[in-house]
């Protein structure tokens, strides 16, 4: 069989067969970051207030009677250290001015990116069982994450019951610590939401990890066939 001597294989010039995009295989999911409500803070300890009406109970009273007058309960004041969080970008204004596949500005691409970034950033720190701290000259500040808040009503699973939630105390909040990991089972998160609902809440959306999530679909049957809340 003749083979031609010019081919693909001897010939020079070739041009490169690229596709003229860029896949980006990270999750970018936030959902605390994304589902929470945005407020301005106007000093590095940032302040709230929280009250609780008194216990029901039976209220009956004789008719004619003077009035006694309790002593009333203050308001809960709480509060929390804001968080620097940072992505920097350094290129080239010839790598940016340079024809290249995927992307026309090298900067506009990678300050996309180091966005996304630095959303996944902010979103790890609400999640994680972060301790809030005032910082120093030589120290960040950082801010308390959601595990850390959730104290007196927090679940823990058998196995973990050595875990400690401190909780908000003296103006900083204490991180948790997890302790041994215990196996998720139905019966907590049925605590979990009883506890929420005790405390005022009205839970909608679950946030758990990946595995857990495998778990929950397996053992909770009444939250696979309702369209009960959102889950993350």
């Amino acid at each position: 069989m003749a083979v031609s001597a010019t081919n693909s294989y001897t010939g020079a010039g070739i041009a490169e067969d690229f596709e003229n995009i860029i896949y980006d295989i990270s999750p970018e999911d936030t959902p605390l970051l994304s589902m929470a409500k945005k407020t301005s803070a106007g000093q590095t300890y940032h302040q709230w207030q929280t009250d609780a009406l008194a216990a029901a109970a039976a209220n009956r009273q004789i008719e004619g009677d003077d009035a006694s007058y309790a002593t009333l309960a203050a308001t809960t004041v709480l509060g929390n250290y804001t968080q620097i969080s940072r992505k920097t970008v350094q290129i080239s204004n010839t790598f940016d001015v340079v024809r290249k596949y995927g992307r026309k500005s090298e900067v506009a691409y990678q300050l996309m990116k180091a966005g996304k970034e630095l959303k996944r950033d902010m979103e790890h720190a609400l999640v994680r069982n972060q301790a809030s701290s005032a910082g120093g000259a030589g120290t960040a500040r950082s801010s308390a994450g959601m595990e850390s808040w959730i104290a007196g009503n927090s679940i823990k699973a058998t196995a973990a019951s050595a875990a400690t939630t401190p909780g908000f105390s003296g103006g900083t909040v204490v991180a948790p610590t997890d302790g041994t990991a215990g196996t998720f089972i139905e019966a907590d998160l049925k605590s979990a939401l009883e506890a929420a609902w005790v405390d005022g809440g009205e839970p909608t959306t679950i946030l758990m990890s990946s595995a857990n999530k495998k778990t929950f679909l397996s053992i909770c049957r009444y939250c696979r066939e309702t369209s009960y809340g959102k889950w993350h």
